[in-house]
């Protein structure tokens, strides 16, 4: 069962986004080791998985969880455009040793609950018994999972034990504080106040660059600190996220470079200068 402060972590690739970058996996599970992280979600949305193919995804998996070499819980989104890839994937994580398995609702089709049902229990059991997580967030896929469907998974699916919400606002994402599931917070705004009525951890993406201080709020809740780290999303939110995430981690010291997989793009000239002078003084603070 996954637990605390998760990073949605970034995949690191070159040319121009187009390969891979295999070798720089494991600086960044050294770096994310030794920033107090319970743990990261790889291939979620920072990660860019719904843009690899089935046969990247696998390999990022295993890169992963080489990396990790058990000191980090890995939970590996599985969502894809298909349930034959989304089966795939999920067993696959399961196969290698994945901790958990999270898959989003395919976007583009707006899903009835019979078809939510179907797709979700479908990659359930293909990774069974291994914990399964529902990815909630309505604005990328387009619509919401219905809690009816999830009330069923949870008691007809024996393997699904939780979400990972990131609907904001607060309104939007209590309705996923369910009986019987196991909540992890998106929204960094919302951890504090997601903590404190039920919910258990938090996957970050903002925590893919400022791991050390989202793993903070998570094991010490204050709306402050909750404040804060939405203060620094926003910032971040101001420029192509993947990319910006990447470009923080190099001015970390890193071996990440900016690249993404298209349609996403790196930062302009003007764009970089301004996330430099930004995340300088932010790191140079912190």
């Amino acid at each position: 069962m996954l637990k605390g402060a998760l990073a949605a972590s970034v995949t690191p690739l070159r040319a121009n986004g187009g390969d891979l970058d295999a070798d720089a996996f494991g600086p960044l599970l050294d770096f994310y080791v030794g920033s107090g992280l319970d743990g990261i979600l790889a291939l979620g949305t920072a990660g860019e998985g719904i843009l690899l193919s089935v046969e990247e995804r696998r390999r990022v998996a295993d890169l992963f969880l080489q990396a990790a070499d058990k000191r980090l819980q890995v939970a590996v989104h599985c969502g894809a455009q298909t349930t034959v890839d989304t089966v795939t994937l999920a067993a696959h994580a399961a196969e290698v040793g994945a901790d958990a398995v999270v898959v989003i609702g395919p976007p583009y089709f707006k899903l009835d609950e019979k078809a939510q049902y179907g797709h979700f229990l479908a990659a359930a059991t293909a990774c069974a018994p291994l914990p399964f997580y529902v990815y909630e967030f309505a604005a990328t896929t387009g619509y919401a999972v219905a809690p009816t469907v999830l009330e069923r998974l949870r008691d007809e699916g024996a393997n699904v034990v939780g979400l990972k919400v990131s609907d904001t606002p607060w309104e939007r994402f209590s309705e996923y504080l369910l009986p019987g599931f196991d909540v992890f917070v998106g929204p960094e705004a919302l951890i504090a106040e997601g903590l404190a009525n039920g919910a258990i951890g938090a996957v970050s993406a903002l925590a893919s660059a400022f791991p050390t201080e989202v793993a903070a709020v998570v094991s010490s809740p204050s709306a402050e600190g909750a404040a804060r780290l939405g203060e620094l999303r926003a910032f971040v939110e101001r420029f192509p996220r993947q990319a910006a995430l990447k470009r923080i981690l190099a001015l970390r010291g890193l071996s990440v470079t900016e690249d993404v997989r298209a349609p996403l793009r790196s930062l302009t000239v003007e764009e970089r200068t301004e996330l430099d002078a930004w995340a300088g003084d932010v790191l140079s603070a912190g």
